[in-house]
Formats: C-alpha cells, structure tokens, sequence
C-alpha cells in the first residue's frame, strides 16, 4: 500500500496557525514511516478505528519525543523521578514545544489519593482551617499539617488516619469451632506446610491437637490465637502425640527446630508485608473492621476536628460535593459573609487571609463545577473514579496553572462523559487553547470532533492494515476523503434506523435501593431485551446497575462477587454499604449472571489474549498433533511460554530482559537467546502449516482468522473477536497493553464463543469506551445477538447511537450527586426522546426517527 495513495492534507492560508510541528520518518508501532505537519495554537484531534495507529502517533510519537528532549535538560538524579517512555521510531520532528499528557490512568490505587489531593484543593482548606479557623478558647494555633489525615501531626492516634480501625477475633480465625487444631480450626493460619508445622509445634508444646476447638481451655486458646511469644522448638514430623512425648523424653533427634507465630501475627505480618495481592486478600478476610471509635470515621485527631469553618470541621466540609462548597465558600470569596464584617474590625489580617484563600477555591472550583464534577466531593477517593473522571480532574487542574507556549496531549477526555457534559469539556479545553497552548486529543466523540480546528485521520484500518495518514487539515476537507471511515460518520445522518422495539418478556423489579445517591428508590428493568441506562456523569447509573443490581442478582443466584483489586490494598477500601434494596420479582426464569466491566484481564505480560480467551489451548494442541511433535514426544504444554520445558530459559520465556540504565528509562531489550520469541530453539523447529508457536502469536486477529479458516474452534473464537472490534490485536498482546475497554471486549467476546443457552442477564458498563463509531456498529451487532438467543442485555451508556437502538431506556437523574438518583424516565428510545425533565433527551432526538 503506497503510502501517497492514502495521504491527503488541505493547507490552510499561512496567517491561520503560528506554526507548525513537523514529523518525517514516524514507525512507531504500525505507523508506516509518515510524514506530516500540525499545527500549533490549535485542538487537533487524532481519529481513526481502534487499533489505526492515533495514539502511537500522538503519545508514543510526539508527546514521547517531547518528553525526551525536556528530561534531556534535567539532571541525570532527577531524571530517575519520572516515568520515561521509550525513545520513539522517528526520524526528526521539528517545531515541537514542551509536552503534558493527561491520560486516562489511575496511578497508586490508594484512597490516601483523593479529588482533594488531586487537585491541591485540600492543601488551601488546610491552609484556610490553620490560618483562619474558629479555635475553641485556650487551643494553641496549628499548622496545615495538623489537618491532614496522611501525616503523623494530623492522623488519629487511634485508626493512623484510616478512619476506621481492624481487628481479628477469636470468631473470625476460628469460624468451626467444632474442629479440631489438626482438623484445621485455625483457618488463618497457612493451609500447606507451614499451617502443618505450626500444628507439630503445638504438638511439641503440649496442646492437644485431637481434641475440639471449643473444648480447650480458653487460656490455652487465647494462647495459640493471639500470643506475641514465638518460641523456637524441636520438631518431630509426622509422630502422634504420645510420639512426640516420648522423642522429647528420650532426647531424640528432632526434624528441625519450628519457630511458633500465633494466628493473629501470621494475619496481620501477612497483610503488612506480603508483596502478593492473594496473599493480602487471603489475610483480610479473617480481619474485622469498624468504625473507629475515636474520630467516627474522620481520621483527624480530635484538636483538628475541634477547628471549624462556617460552622463545618475540615472532615465535613471535605464531604459536601464541590458545587455546595462553591456556595458555602462565595460570600467569603465575595467579602459579603457576615463573618468578615466583625473580623474585618477585630482581626483584619484574619478576614484578608480568609477572603484570599476563599476567591482562590472558588476560582479552583469554578473549573471543576464546569467540566461537570460538581457533584464530586473533595474526601472522594481516586480509586473509586472512573477513568474518564480522573482525567478531567487534571484537565482542571490543569486550566488553573496558566502554563503557556504548551502542547497538552490527552486520551479520549470525553471517555465516560454524557453529551451534557461533554459541552462543558469543550469550554475548558478552549480555556487552555485561549491561554496560548496546543492541544492534542486522541478521540472517537463525534462532538469533539467537530469542534477540532484540524482532523488528523489515521487508518483506513487496525493493526498492519492501519498506520497510514489519510488526512491531516481543516474538518470540512474529510468530506473527500473516501478511504475514511470517520468521514462517513461525521458527515451524514446520525439518525439510527432500525425495526420496533421488542416488548418485555417480564421485568426484573427492584424495590428500596438506597446506595451513595440512590434514596429507597424502585425500578423496574425489562427482561428478554436490550436496555440502556442514561444519565449525566454522576447520576447514580453505576450505583444502580453496576453496584447494586449486580450484587443483589448475584446474591440470589449464589454467585460469589470477587472484591476489586484495584480498590487498594482493603484496609484503605471505603466501606461502601448497600444500605437497602431487594428483588421483588422477576428473577425466577434467569439462570445466569455475566458482568462485563473493564477491569484488566491480568496484570502481568504473560497474561494475554490468547490465554484469556482460551485460544491458545486449542492452538497448542494443533502444535503438539503435528508429525513432528509427536516424533519427539511434545504434548501441549511444551508450546506454552509459562512452563520450564519448552520456554526460553534465559528470559524465562518473557521475550526480553530489562537493562537497568541507571539515570535512564530501564530499557527492555529482546532477549539474545530467543530473539524475543519467548521459545527455546527445539520448541521453535515444530512448525504447523509452515509457522512456528512463536509466529502465530506475533499475528493479529485478522490475520489468525484467515490462517486457522479451516479449525472451526479457533476460527470460531477468532471471528468473534474481530465482531466486537477486536481485529487489529495480536494473538499474545500483554494485557499490560490493553485498555480497559480493550479488556472488556476480550471478556465479551470470551463470554459470546460460549453456546448460547439464553436466561442470561449481561450487565455492561459503557461498553463503547475506546472504539471509533465504525466499531459501535459491530458491537451493537453481538449484543443484539445475545437478545435473539433469549437473553437480557443492560448497558450503561453514554453513546446515543446505542441508546436510540436500544429497546428499552432508563434515564437516571435529573443531575448529579445530591441532584441525581432519580428515574427522569423509563421508556422507548421515542418516549425518553420526548421526555421534557430528561438531560438526555435532547441528544437521543437527534439519533431517533
């Protein structure tokens, strides 16, 4: 494919930018050696199907090329402090200024990370609270650190600033007590071979072992449960009891000295310091928490709490959402508080500070309230944040710092918003822009690209088949661009034509549902068709349909929910309560529950496509039935690069090793033995239809689905992958380089290769994130599968293209936070299309008939 045939660009008149960044010679990933210019001072949006190339052009191109050159001024100690991409596979880039990436990841899963510290927002409360707090008489003045719950001067003594304080009980390690110590009554312990010798000392030590739990002395119990004392002690493996008495008279040889831990301090040693998240998971679940009796939950110590500010302490004014802060903060700001007038007399310096502090806030705030995180409170944990949250949150932080001369680089910044809200985007990225700086944007909003003073389309398709410019200039000149598959969704109609909704075949009825802001709230969700949840960001739809639905279908149906590991590490998990809600009916013809969310598929390079989906199995044994294989006596489990035999040993079958370059980004290099291959020579000599293990992982679905054509299993499994989008992936992509909305097609398409026994409920949330409105297409197409073959499919969803092709609509509402967890309506696409209090009605007229 040449490249010229695929590269079109409309130069506007030369006073319209002040200039322009030149790439020549872009490789990076797919891209096909491009050369292009973009222009500065402006929003340039990168568009393209999933998988085109946007974003290595945009983040591992530019911005990669750009932090490069501003850390090659940094001293080589600092330089040790940031997180350094890779040097990008280009040939020059001319005119580029320095670089901000705002991009849609959590950093350290830790509710210690909030909207407050996000933002610094919390620092200028502390400063507010030390320097012009109401202190009760006769209390000494503190300073801001005293008003954080992460310090030593802030935290409570009692709970060290988690608000909440953990214990483990007789009850919750002993859960049986009717077994005996050998039966293994002490569930905390280990249960292999350290569980067995802590056993054998207590043998040694002279409790009964044989006798059950409840009937031992509670000395003898308090003993082995909760003792600081680790005695050392011969060991005799496998003897009974009246053995071991006799080897210890004799003075026999023991196996070895055993060193005895209690229950509790094997529980609480394991969760501080096992680096293993199952082993963390495993000690947390024989610890008990509840609030701490202390500070009720406030994690300040009681002098900070004793300091208050318009009558609020700093733990509860961190709690109200951000737009009523504004309202409580403004008189101040505005010098009209009641307040400022006595202190303007008594203490003017007071009223200064507090009139300075309160117009810097509310300035703050302005932003955040306008980019539609208004209904977020300052206390609100990163962790419990979608993603396309967290970005605005640095959007707005970002909009406050006047930076000039910039180019800020951002990831789908419209990921999770509502159209409402997506307007409100657009007035703070215009902010920016205004402010002298260029941005970036990698998106698949139509608004949002519509908005763009310059389209940079990339494509036609994913993977090897993308990687081309098919366009670089103003939005209108897409129009002429027939390669493109943007073009025709931005240009005509958005209308949705499709047949009439299905009716209901029952309805799933939910009664009393009170969570975060959903107040005993009842609803109904029809049965046998496809469902849309709306609303604005922060309405309540993911407490309704993600939180509570899943939980109480899950619950009824005996399905065991898996806590989030990205929630940190428990102890600093907020205990979110279900505080009401139940079924009342409707759940007697389902069978089944699938919750597709967008959580990782793994969280090493050994997990991947292929494995998750179960590809990879079928395909080792195609490797292993082979003439060869069979001559040498290789069976499947030598094709796979997590086992000994038939990996690499060098890389230990990961493909490369790590350089440590000290001041600089650790390089990782292919491996010398195996070339990257991840295989041993002898495992790489099997070859099925001329290709080795090795080869096949390196192929995209697109290519795999025309090479195993005629193996219906892997052809089946991969047919459906490239039906949800999926086409450009290779078969063993890490899942470290996946997206979240990358990873939950895998987890559909994994769930749709299953036969289809119907009286299924599927619970999706915003299943569109990441894919360009090509790919929406194909998706709708498998989800409206899933409904022919007698299931239940509910999404919650900001798209309106799927809403209006939905059979069923939930609108929740009418705002966010305290302003939301309302049904707006309940209807056809048509009837909420018509809704008058609906925010989302006037975006679903657009795309309805």
């Amino acid at each position: 494919m040449d490249r010229a045939d695929h590269s079109h660009s409309l130069e506007p008149a030369g006073q319209a930018f002040k200039g322009f960044v030149h790439v020549r010679g872009a490789r990076e990933h797919n891209l096909k050696n491009i050369e292009i210019r973009i222009p500065r001072d402006a929003l340039v949006v990168f568009t393209g199907v999933s998988g085109s190339g946007k974003s290595s052009l945009a983040f591992g191109t530019l911005y990669a090329e750009a932090q490069r050159r501003y850390l090659e001024s940094v001293s080589p100690y600092a330089r040790r402090l940031f997180h350094q991409l890779g040097v990008p596979e280009v040939d020059e880039i001319d005119g580029l200024p320095p670089a901000v990436a705002l991009q849609q990841q959590r950093g350290s899963p830790s509710t210690r990370s909030s909207v407050g510290t996000v933002t610094t927002l919390s620092n200028l409360l502390r400063m507010l609270y030390s320097r012009a707090g109401d202190y009760p008489p006769g209390q000494p003045i503190l300073y801001a650190e005293s008003f954080s719950a992460n310090t030593a001067e802030g935290a409570c003594p009692e709970c060290h600033g988690l608000g909440r304080v953990y214990e483990v009980t007789e009850r919750s390690m002993v859960p049986d007590d009717s077994l005996t110590i050998r039966e293994r009554a002490v569930a905390a312990w280990p249960t292999a071979w350290q569980g067995q010798n802590l056993r054998e000392i207590l043998m040694t030590l002279g409790y009964d072992v044989d006798r059950p739990w409840r009937e031992l002395p509670h000395k003898d119990r308090d003993w082995i449960l909760f003792t600081d004392e680790q005695p050392t002690v011969p060991v005799y493996s496998g003897l009974s009891a009246s053995e071991v008495r006799k080897a210890l008279n004799r003075k026999d040889l023991p196996s070895y000295q055993g060193t005895f831990t209690s229950a509790r301090r094997h529980v609480l040693h394991t969760f501080a310091n096992s680096q293993s998240a199952l082993m963390k998971k495993r000690a947390l679940q024989y610890m008990l928490s509840r609030e701490c009796p202390l500070c009720h939950g406030k994690r300040l110590r009681s002098e900070s709490l004793a300091v208050k500010f318009a009558g609020f302490d700093l733990a509860a004014l961190s709690n109200v959402p951000l737009a009523r802060l504004a309202d409580i903060l403004r008189p101040y700001a505005e010098g009209t508080a009641a307040a400022l007038a006595k202190l303007t007399t008594e203490h003017p310096e007071k009223a200064i500070v507090i009139e300075r502090i309160a117009q810097d806030l509310c300035a703050r705030l302005a932003v955040l309230i306008d980019i539609g995180l208004g209904y977020l409170s300052l206390d609100r944990g990163t962790p419990t944040l979608s993603p396309g949250e967290l970005q605005r949150l640095r959007l707005a932080t970002q909009v406050r710092s006047n930076l000039f001369g910039v180019v800020y680089v951002l990831d789908e910044p419209s990921a999770g918003l509502h159209p409402a809200d997506t307007e409100a985007l657009l007035r703070a990225l215009g902010r920016l822009k205004a402010a002298g700086n260029s941005l970036f944007i990698v998106e698949h909003d139509l608004d949002v690209i519509r908005h763009a003073d310059w389209i940079v389309d990339v494509g036609p398709a994913a993977g090897q088949h993308g990687g081309f410019v098919l366009y670089s200039g103003p939005p209108e000149g897409l129009r002429q661009v027939e390669a493109s598959q943007t073009r025709r969704h931005l240009f005509e109609d958005q209308v949705v034509h499709r047949r009439a909704p299905r009716p209901p075949k029952g309805w799933l009825h939910l009664a009393d549902v009170t969570r975060n802001n959903l107040n005993h709230l009842d609803v109904a969700f029809p049965l046998g068709v496809f469902t849309s949840v709306t609303g604005i960001s922060g309405s309540g739809k993911s407490s309704l349909v993600s939180q509570v639905l899943v939980e109480l279908v899950a619950e009824q149906l005996g399905h065991v929910l898996l806590p989030d590991e990205e929630d940190g590490d428990g102890l600093e998990r907020p205990a979110v309560e279900t505080l009401g809600g139940r079924i009342t009916t409707g759940l007697e013809t389902m069978r089944r529950l699938v919750q597709v969310d967008q959580k990782p598929i793994g969280r090493t390079p050994r997990s991947n496509l292929a494995t998750y989906t179960g590809l990879f199995d079928y395909i080792r044994k195609l490797f292993a039935s082979t003439q060869m294989a069979k001559d040498r006596n290789y069976d499947a489990g030598r094709f796979s690069f997590n086992v000994a035999k038939g990996r690499c040993q060098t890389c230990q079958g990961e493909g490369f090793v790590m350089v440590e370059l000290l001041f600089l980004a650790s390089v990782y290099a292919p491996c010398a033995a195996c070339h990257g291959t991840r295989y041993h020579e002898e495992t790489l000599e099997i070859k099925y239809r001329e290709k080795s293990i090795a080869d096949v992982l390196a192929m995209t679905v697109d290519a795999a689905w025309e090479f195993f054509a005629e193996e219906p299993p892997v052809f089946h499994s991969l047919d459906v992958l490239r039906e949800v989008g999926l086409g450009y992936l290779r078969l063993g992509q890490p899942a470290t380089e996946l997206s979240g909305g990358e990873a939950q097609r895998i987890k559909l398409a994994t769930e749709l290769q299953r036969a289809q026994r119907g009286d299924t409920l599927y619970i999706l949330d915003e299943p569109t994130t990441g894919l360009h409105p090509a790919d929406v297409e194909k998706l709708m197409t498998q989800l409206d599968g899933l409904v022919e073959s007698g299931n239940t499919v509910i999404v919650v969803e900001h798209e309106m293209r799927v809403v209006a092709g939905s059979d069923w609509v939930i609108d929740i509402g009418p705002g966010a936070g305290d302003e939301g967890g309302r049904i707006v309506a309940s209807g056809t696409p048509n009837e909420v299309a018509a809704a008058a209090q609906s925010r989302t009605a006037p975006y679903l007229a657009r795309c309805v008939d």
